[in-house]
């Protein structure tokens, strides 16, 4: 059986999805090859189901955080309603919904699993093991993510290690879990389920939120250590081993961890291998390269975007790549103009300038840009500024004895903001007029004219550019 499309998607988790809706806004026909379930990664084992059972955890926090209030929280949350709350918004990991979205943005769904075959040529097995070829008449686009990684450990794989999608669906909580890795997976998780019984130690090989400004890092290891996480920096793993009892964790010390369970969460490798790339003179289980138009060197009709091209492996980021890519592949498949200057319309220009994070742990971590370290061995000429986000009106009155930290990083020859790191409760919300700040190029010395409203914790900003001083905007 033979079909042809404009465009073929290979991957319909948000990032396939999001290129998918912008070629056929663009006016192409497309079909989008998914082998699990439509909306993907994110929508069902990493960012919704993880963000939904942390957000209990934060809520009864932030009660217990105010006087008054915290005399209302009597008991701990409910981890029965926390693990029903998080299944209603995965949908009992059911994609009935999305599907239903594609249908009506008039997307073609082709179940099974697609590997390139040919120039242009897409074939999909599906589930009873018959074959179906797809041909594009202009582009494929490869939008299949990555997975876990699991590294070289003495045993640990024999061990049935939990990976980031066995904790964010687990119907159980475990009496001790034990965690290697120190990045966002790990402190998040560590974050979750200590809130919700178990026993939690986090073995990291080096620090903490490694690519964060260090001061984050510390902050969160302190309160993780403040919730009875047992957190263990510089600590190699060198084997496991898994037995009736549980699983058995050997250091680099000679000490052993004992749990019920361990989480791997060293890292994610893209999903590159079986998929025909070498179709495209592509090396199998590699990032897939790109332009900034997110379209492949050499192969002017392939593309790839999200975490598969190893540039940027966040949701947000992604389906910012995707949309770039998809009006893109429109644009050229039309004749249309392709803006590829930095920040044009066709392009990915943030990967590399204006990266938005947030770790949503107990503080949380929210970044932007770049951190002091990779803007001096960028050769900036930086300003780093300072400022205690507890002293801030604003955040005395969100909580109780707020501690926070918030730091700008400003270049100083051009006067305007290249990077922002905020630490503390609900510092998510500060994140995205860094952001605006960042992408705009705003100097500071406009900066000073945009009036935070008091009470507010965006106070913080007339306190930054306030320590900065207006003689060096």
């Amino acid at each position: 059986m033979s079909d042809e499309y404009d465009l073929i998607v290979l991957g319909a988790g948000t990032v396939g999805e999001n290129i998918a809706d912008r070629a056929v806004q663009g006016g192409l026909s497309v079909a989008i090859v998914e082998h699990e379930l439509v909306g993907g990664e994110c929508s069902y084992w990493a960012c919704t189901p993880s963000k939904a059972l942390l957000r209990p955890l934060a809520a009864r926090r932030a009660a217990k955080a105010v006087r008054g209030a915290r005399e209302a929280v009597t008991g701990d949350v409910d981890v029965a309603e926390v693990l029903a709350r998080r299944d209603w918004f995965v949908g009992d990991w059911s994609d009935e919904g999305q599907v239903t979205w594609l249908e009506s943005a008039d997307i073609a769904l082709v179940r099974g699993h697609g590997r390139l075959s040919g120039i242009r040529e897409v074939t999909v097995t599906e589930g009873d093991g018959a074959e179906r070829t797809l041909r594009a008449r202009h582009a494929v686009a490869i939008a299949t993510g990555s997975r876990a990684a699991i590294p070289p450990i003495d045993g640990l794989a024999e061990a049935a290690p939990w990976t980031s999608r066995d904790a964010t669906s687990a119907n159980e909580i475990p009496g001790s879990l034990a965690i290697i890795g120190g990045g966002v997976v790990a402190v998040e998780m560590a974050t979750v389920f200590a809130g919700l019984g178990a026993t939690v130690t986090v073995l990291a090989r080096t620090g903490v939120l490694g690519g964060f400004e260090s001061f984050a890092g510390e902050r969160v290891v302190d309160a993780l250590r403040e919730q009875g996480v047992d957190v263990r920096l510089d600590t190699e793993t060198v084997r496991v081993r898994r037995d009736i009892a549980g699983v058995t964790i050997t250091t680099g010390d000679g000490a052993e961890v004992h749990a019920d369970e361990v989480l791997v969460a060293t890292g994610r490798v893209p999903r590159s291998d079986d998929i025909g790339i070498e179709a495209a003179g592509l090396e199998p289980g590699r990032p897939i390269s790109t332009d900034d138009t997110m379209r492949v060197p050499g192969v002017d009709w392939l593309y790839a975007a999200g975490d598969v091209t190893g540039r940027v492996l966040m949701t947000h980021q992604g389906k910012y790549e995707a949309r770039a890519a998809g009006d893109g592949i429109a644009a050229r498949a039309t004749g249309a103009p392709v803006d590829d200057a930095p920040w044009g319309r066709h392009v990915a220009t943030a990967d590399h300038r204006a990266v938005p994070q947030v770790v949503f742990g107990d503080p949380e971590v929210a970044a932007v840009g770049l951190t002091e370290a990779a803007a001096r061995d960028a050769g900036i000429d930086v300003a780093v500024v300072d400022y205690d986000l507890g002293a801030v009106a604003g955040a005395k009155l969100h909580a109780d004895r707020y501690a926070g930290h918030a730091r700008a990083i400003i270049d100083k020859s051009r006067d305007v903001l290249v990077g922002a790191t905020f630490v503390g409760p609900d510092v998510a919300e500060l994140l995205h007029a860094a952001t605006i700040a960042i992408v705009g190029e705003v100097p500071v010395k406009r900066l000073w004219h945009a009036v935070p409203s008091y009470p507010t914790v965006s106070e913080v900003w007339l306190r930054l550019c306030e320590e900065y001083g207006r003689e060096s905007a």
